[in-house]
C-alpha cells in the first residue's frame, strides 16, 4: 500500500485527485493539506510514502513546503503544477530544492483523457525513490562541527587533440538541481559549447519555462538548440534538447530528430552521446547527472571508448543514483563526482589547453 498526501488549496482539484486515485486500491489517501503549513505538519506526522503537491498555496507556498519537508522529513515529492508562467518557476525551483518530478494540472481539453493514469503512474513511480534531505533545503541550520575536508581527486589527463570542443551532459529526475549547481560552478567566462538533454515535462509551456528558469538561475545564456546550428558557433551557449525531439551532432552541426524513442526517452541523452563520440571524439568531455534508469550510460561509455574526458554524478549527492550507477558499473565514468566537482575537472581541462 501507498500511502499518499494531497497538499492542494483547490476543492476542485482535490476531487480531481482524489477521483484519480480512487480506481487503485495500492494508493491510499492519508490526508490532504489545505496550506503549506498543515502540509508540513501533516508529512511529520503522518509520514506519507508520497506527496502531491501545489505550488501556490495560502501561507508558506508549495516551495517554502517542498523545502521544509525536504530539511525535516524527506519524503517523495510529486509536484502538480499548472502551466502558468510564475507557477513553473515555482516548480522548478521545488525540483532544484528536492522534488522528486512535476505533472501538469488537467488543461480542460483532449490531453486530459489519460491524465488519471499518469498521475497513478507517476505516484507509483515517485514513491519508489529513496529521497535525501536536499543540502538546498537546509535552510540554514548550523552544522555541528567543521564539513570534512574533500578526498583529492586526480585531475583527468588531458584532453587530446587540441582542445575541448564540446561538453555533452544528460540528466532526468533531480537534473534542475545538479544542473543549476554544475552550470553556476564554471567560471563566468567558460566558453565551451555546453550541450544538454534534460528529461522534463514536454509540454511547450513548461520548456519555455524551463530554459528562462535555468538561465536565470545560473545568469548563463541557455536557450533550446535548433536545427542546423554549427558547434562552433555555439561558443558560450548552453543549447538545450527541445521538448520531444533528439538532438545530436552530425557533419559539426546541430541536428534535431523525431526518432524513435531510446529507454522511452525522447529527448535521449544516448543519442547526444553516441553522435558527440563519432564527431568530436577525444576532444569531448561527458557528463552524466542524476536520473531514473539508464539512458545515456552506453553512450557515456560509447564517448570513453572514443577517447573523451567522462564524468558520472556520485551517488551522495544524487536525486535518483539511477542513470549514473548503470554508468559507472559499465566502466563509462572515469570520475564520479559531484556536480561542483565535476564543474571543477571541466574548466580545468578547458583552461588547460588555452594557455
Amino acid at each position: 500500500m501507498t500511502r499518499v498526501l494531497i497538499v492542494e488549496d483547490s476543492s476542485t482539484m482535490r476531487h480531481h485527485l482524489r477521483e484519480a486515485l480512487a480506481p487503485d486500491p495500492d494508493l491510499e489517501i492519508v490526508g490532504e493539506a489545505l496550506d503549506g503549513e498543515r502540509a508540513v505538519q501533516m508529512t511529520a506526522r503522518l509520514r506519507p510514502d508520497v506527496i502531491t503537491m501545489d505550488m501556490m498555496l495560502p501561507g508558506i507556498s508549495g516551495l517554502e513546503a517542498t523545502e521544509q519537508i525536504m530539511a525535516a522529513h524527506p519524503t517523495p515529492i510529486l509536484v502538480v503544477s499548472s502551466a502558468d508562467r510564475q507557477e513553473l518557476f515555482s516548480t522548478y525551483n521545488a525540483l532544484a530544492a528536492g522534488a522528486v518530478d512535476v505533472l501538469e494540472k488537467p488543461r480542460g481539453d483532449a490531453s486530459d483523457a489519460d491524465w488519471a493514469v499518469r498521475l497513478r503512474t507517476s505516484l507509483r513511480l515517485v514513491a519508489r525513490i529513496r529521497v535525501i534531505t536536499h543540502p538546498r533545503a537546509r535552510l540554514g541550520q548550523r552544522t555541528t562541527g567543521a564539513a570534512p575536508a574533500p578526498l583529492p581527486v586526480p585531475m583527468p589527463a588531458p584532453v587530446r587533440g587540441g582542445g575541448v570542443s564540446v561538453v555533452a551532459v544528460g540528466a532526468s529526475t533531480g537534473g534542475p538541481g545538479a544542473l543549476t549547481e554544475l552550470l553556476c560552478s564554471l567560471p563566468p567566462n567558460f566558453s565551451t559549447p555546453i550541450l544538454i538533454v534534460q528529461h522534463i515535462a514536454t509540454s511547450e509551456q513548461f520548456a519555455v519555462a524551463f530554459s528562462d528558469w535555468l538561465a536565470g538561475q545560473t545568469g548563463r545564456n541557455v536557450r533550446y538548440a535548433t536545427d542546423g546550428t554549427p558547434v562552433s558557433r555555439a561558443a558560450g551557449q548552453i543549447l538545450l534538447a527541445p521538448p520531444d525531439r533528439h538532438v545530436l551532432v552530425r557533419d559539426q552541426l546541430l541536428r534535431l530528430s523525431d526518432g524513435p524513442q531510446r529507454h522511452s526517452c525522447r529527448p535521449s541523452v544516448d543519442v547526444l552521446f553516441e553522435s558527440v563520440a563519432d564527431e568530436f571524439g577525444p576532444s569531448a568531455i561527458g557528463c552524466l547527472l542524476t536520473g531514473m534508469g539508464r539512458d545515456g550510460a552506453a553512450g557515456l561509455l560509447q564517448m570513453r571508448n572514443r577517447g573523451a574526458v567522462t564524468f558520472a554524478q556520485d551517488e551522495g549527492s544524487c536525486v535518483v543514483y539511477g542513470m549514473p550507477r548503470e554508468a559507472a558499473l559499465l566502466g563509462a565514468a572515469q570520475h564520479v563526482l559531484p556536480p561542483a566537482r565535476i564543474a571543477t575537472r571541466v574548466a580545468e581541462l578547458s583552461s588547460a589547453v588555452h594557455r
